[in-house]
């Protein structure tokens, strides 16, 4: 197993201590709550110690006000641009709900075929990463130190 090997099995098992911790908006407290920016975040703190930059409060709705790209802009501030394509477990995926609409929406790419994530309403879950999350997958990025 590579370093990279390694380092994408921490991010997984990082991502994995989430699961069923209560989505909440704004929120990155394990097994307390998380929305699906603050489940990044806290992978992000288990591997590297505190955050990059603090997070400024943010509406739910706040994708549809046009406020252009804010959380890619912010991935690609901290994290590695790698083709959507070629992701691979262990890599941060942003979804777009509607074509026209900015991506508002981050997964963490489990396997192949799962993804794990924070939605409203729910707890922290793995799920298939079916057609229609690919249809709707718009980047991706690697942590640092990972092969993208």
């Amino acid at each position: 197993m590579t370093g990279a090997d390694t380092m994408r099995a921490r991010v997984v098992a990082a991502a994995r201590s989430w699961l069923g911790t209560p989505y909440h908006h704004q929120a990155s407290l394990l097994g307390v709550g998380c929305d699906c920016l603050g489940l990044v975040r806290g992978v992000w703190r288990e591997l590297y110690g505190g955050e990059p930059e603090p997070t400024p409060p943010y509406s739910p709705y706040w994708a549809q006000q046009g406020v252009g790209e804010t959380l890619a802009l912010a991935a690609e501030r901290h994290l590695v641009p790698i083709d959507p394509l070629a992701a691979r477990p262990g890599d941060v995926l942003l979804f777009r709900w509607r074509t026209h609409l900015p991506a508002a929406h981050c997964a963490v790419l489990t396997e192949p075929d799962r993804i794990l994530h924070a939605h409203d309403g729910a707890a922290v879950g793995e799920v298939a990463f079916t057609g229609w999350w690919r249809r709707h997958l718009s980047h991706a990025f690697a942590f640092p130190e990972l092969d993208p």
